[in-house]
């Protein structure tokens, strides 16, 4: 088995959370995105993120404005909507409720209780 393709599905798996999570602190510009995931050690590659970006904004997750720039074309900065907040705020409850499971499986040999188990698809 091939330890850098689990690494890459890991990562794949909690990637669109990651990115909301930076537009969630407010508007931001895609390269401002990829700074972000690096300085966190999450690198994303420009020809990962925008595909990703446009399919938020088509969902109604994502909004987005023109701004001029003094070297080059208007830039595209992102905002997330109210859809989107509700959306993230689901993504982060499963992310804390899939956390704590990892969390509770690798630190202990504790079972879980019936009201503390969770569903993985």
């Amino acid at each position: 088995m091939d330890i850098q393709n689990t690494q890459s599905q890991m990562r794949k798996g909690v990637l669109e959370f990651c990115i909301l999570s930076v537009i969630r602190q407010g508007e931001v510009y895609p390269s401002d995105i990829v700074d972000k995931m690096k300085a966190a050690n999450l690198s994303i590659l420009e020809g990962t993120l925008y595909p990703l970006l446009t399919r938020l904004k088509n969902a109604g997750y994502l909004s987005y404005r023109w701004v001029e720039s003094n070297s080059g074309p208007p830039r595209k900065y992102f905002v997330m909507t109210d859809e989107g907040l509700t959306f993230y705020q689901s993504l982060e409850s499963t992310w804390r409720e899939l956390a704590d499971a990892v969390h509770a499986l690798t630190q202990t040999n504790e079972a879980f209780t019936k009201e503390e188990e969770i569903t993985i698809f």
